[in-house]
């Protein structure tokens, strides 16, 4: 795998399978190298507990030696201790009895264990090593000390001996180490081996490449630009994520000149080619999940930006019709999703998924790809000893040689030593060897990895890769039927179930965007990433585990800042809500309010368009009826489709009866009253003075006059 970001220190799956030991050497103990056997002779001698002396052997060309042609060997002495070494002597030493077999080959590298008796074809005087320092010794083995070799794989080991060092205390103690490789004497034959490179790049985000990333990875001195030097002229058969292609094309006319360029080179190779799934998504968990199709690759157009594409005249038809008013103005012309994953020349119909495969998951593969879908598999998948074209009830297989295929990818890491590179080729000549014998034509697979050297992978190429070894060869001709090895179903399939449901929720969630895609896109490629076939099961529960956070912290990002508690000392007034959204996007949402006492009247519902990244105020309207105390207002969020948006919240509101008000209306009230009574009062006493005045004489009477 190729990636933006190297982690120090890490070594390839190839490694720990092969149980390859920093070499802490003591006499009398057995030291691993990058592969070969490193062993301690004097068990009676004593060692300083702090020796780390690392020894290899590199013999021939990847371990092979023509017959009757001297051998050229080198001894690599490193010493990464803090005492120096002083010199020695350093003898090559021949088992003529050969290996039976792979299983044998890795008995004597991985623990020494082999039979026959070592001879010595070659001794040579070995410099002093000064702490954290290493040197070479360049030793030639004539062919008359080698004698007559049969076509085999013969255990070979150097031993340094003479040599001593200093312990913590200063005192000065022996140093005596072997260490072991294996020399290959070809048969004549025409067997053809093929070696499948996976090309991936994981970016930081987990989603697409960015600019940043992209120019990094393919300007002088990138790995993906290293990559093509290394299998340009090679017959390596290449398995790419589509996301690579897609992250470049994505861009349109902002996508790094360097990143275009590679890409146009990367497609005009003549090499074989062949995708795997976006993200190089893992098809085993997805089957075993019971998914009825692969989680495809999303649909990458909302995230295309029109002002990264040019814009193109529309093509008029000539008629004899007037032209047209208005005459059609110029639009971008946005590339279509499969066009952004396509890569040209490659071979459809493959899957390369993770090894512990059913009968159910074939069944369920030819479902997704119909029934032609090749799966590749490692010899570890299935029963006994598999051609390289082999079929379980008539489901395709392509068979890789596990063990060769280990040592293969061991030996291009860029994390060890040319010398142990070396070693653990020639462990790979001799696993060929022994595939050779079986079938005339073999696959190997790289793992996917970070840490891969160019250099060291074009030597591997250019030793193993054969011409016409080609996937149509792979593919081609009668399969041999073989049975599947039993196998179980691991953690990932209950992490998969529990991430698409999660995605169900962000998919409600997402209802809040007015382009929803711009996050569910992202999402759907880091959980294709998470389920990755290259992934070992600790980088799949960190992936998941990440991923879940994500998601979460999504999920929170949109809510209602916890209000503050309000008095309220008039009738009617805004209650000031917070709306918070962390996304790069604005939403729209509904806030609701329900207060727990009718006490209060509060607008029941508000539409608010919250801005990307920030806090957006919101004024409610309220208003208190005659009456006091403490009212809880709970507020929430909904999106315009009705989902829940994070978690509610309570406002604690207090109300203060408006008194003034209540005595000013009753006063007034008073007033009314008293002036409506002082009036009838009025109008009755001018109506009984009026009716006096009617009853009394108007003039004397008449006995007066």
């Amino acid at each position: 795998m190729i990636s933006t970001l190297h982690r120090e220190g890490r070594r390839p799956r190839a490694r720990r399978l092969l149980g390859r030991l920093a070499a802490v050497l003591v006499v009398g103990s057995l030291g691993l190298g990058a592969a070969p056997a490193a062993v301690a002779d004097d068990a009676d001698a004593e060692q300083p507990a702090d020796a780390a002396v690392e020894m290899f052997l590199s013999v021939g060309d990847t371990g092979q030696i023509a017959p009757g042609a001297p051998l050229p060997s080198s001894v690599t002495i490193e010493n990464p201790t803090d005492s120096n070494l002083t010199a020695g002597s350093v003898s090559v030493e021949l088992n003529s009895t050969p290996l039976p077999d792979g299983a044998a080959l890795d008995a004597w590298l991985d623990g020494g264990a082999v039979d026959g008796a070592f001879r010595a074809v070659a001794v040579e005087s070995s410099p002093a090593v000064a702490d954290g320092s290493d040197e070479t010794i360049d030793l030639t083995v004539e062919p008359a000390a080698l004698g007559e070799l049969a076509p085999g794989v013969y255990p070979l080991k150097a031993r340094l001996t003479g040599a001593t060092t200093t312990d913590s205390a200063g005192k000065t103690v022996p140093l005596s180490v072997t260490a072991g490789s294996v020399l290959v004497v070809p048969a004549p034959s025409d067997a053809r081996t093929a070696v499948i490179v996976p090309v991936t790049a994981t970016p930081e985000n987990g989603a697409l490449l960015t600019p940043d990333e992209l120019t990094t990875l393919t300007s002088d001195g990138g790995d993906l630009a290293e990559l093509v030097d290394a299998v340009s002229g090679t017959s390596a058969i290449l398995a790419i994520d589509p996301a690579i292609p897609a992250s470049i094309r994505v861009l349109g006319d902002r996508a790094p000149a360097s990143a275009t360029r590679w890409l146009e080179q990367f497609e005009a190779l003549p090499n074989d080619m062949f995708t795997l799934q976006f993200g190089d998504a893992d098809a085993t968990v997805q089957a075993q999940a019971g998914r009825s199709e692969l989680l495809g690759t999303p649909d990458l157009t909302p995230l295309l930006d029109p002002a990264d594409f040019p814009a193109v005249e529309p093509k008029l038809e000539s008629t004899s019709e007037p032209t047209p008013t208005p005459i059609p103005t110029a639009e971008p012309d946005l590339p279509e999703s499969s066009e952004l994953t396509a890569v040209r020349g490659a071979h459809g119909g493959i899957l390369w998924p993770q090894p512990t495969v059913t009968e159910q998951d074939l069944a369920a593969f030819g479902a997704y790809l119909g029934d032609k879908v090749t799966t590749i598999l490692p010899s570890t998948s299935v029963e006994g000893d598999a051609a390289v074209h082999s079929a379980v009830d008539a489901r395709d297989l392509l068979i890789t040689d596990a063990s060769a295929s280990a040592r293969l990818s061991a030996a291009v890491e860029g994390t060890d030593s040319v010398a142990a590179a070396d070693s653990e080729m020639a462990a790979v000549a001799g696993h060929l060897f022994f595939a050779g014998q079986r079938s005339s034509l073999t696959a190997l697979a790289l793992e996917r990895s970070e840490t891969r050297s160019p250099e060291a992978l074009r030597k591997a190429l250019v030793a193993f890769a054969s011409p016409g070894a080609t996937l149509s060869a792979l593919r081609g001709g009668e399969s041999a039927s073989v049975s599947l090895a039993e196998t179980t179903a691991g953690a990932r399939v209950a992490e998969l179930n529990s991430m698409m449901a999660a995605a169900d929720r962000l998919t409600a969630f997402a209802s809040i965007l007015d382009e929803p895609a711009v996050l569910l896109v992202p999402d759907r490629i880091r959980m294709l990433r998470v389920i990755g076939a290259g992934l070992s099961d600790d980088e799949f529960a960190e992936r998941a585990a990440d991923h879940t956070k994500r998601v979460n912290t999504t999920l929170a990002s949109v809510n209602v800042v916890k209000p503050k508690p309000v008095q309220l000392f008039t009738s009617a007034a805004p209650l000031p809500v917070w709306v918070r959204n962390d996304l790069p996007w604005p939403v729209t949402v509904t806030l609701f309010s329900t207060p727990s006492d009718n006490r209060l009247d509060i607008q029941p519902a508000t539409e608010v368009t919250a801005l990307a990244s920030s806090s957006t105020r919101v004024d409610i309207p309220i208003e208190a009826r005659v009456a006091s105390g403490r009212v809880d207002v709970r507020f929430w969020l909904e999106s315009p489709t009705g989902v829940p948006v994070g978690q509610p919240e309570v406002a604690d509101v207090t109300l203060r009866a408006d008194w003034e008000g209540i005595g000013l209306g009753i006063l007034g009230g008073v007033i009314v009253v008293l002036l409506i009574v002082g009036s009838v009062r009025m109008v009755r006493r001018r109506r009984a003075d009026a009716r006096h005045q009617a009853d009394a004489p108007h003039g004397p009477a008449e006995g007066e006059q």
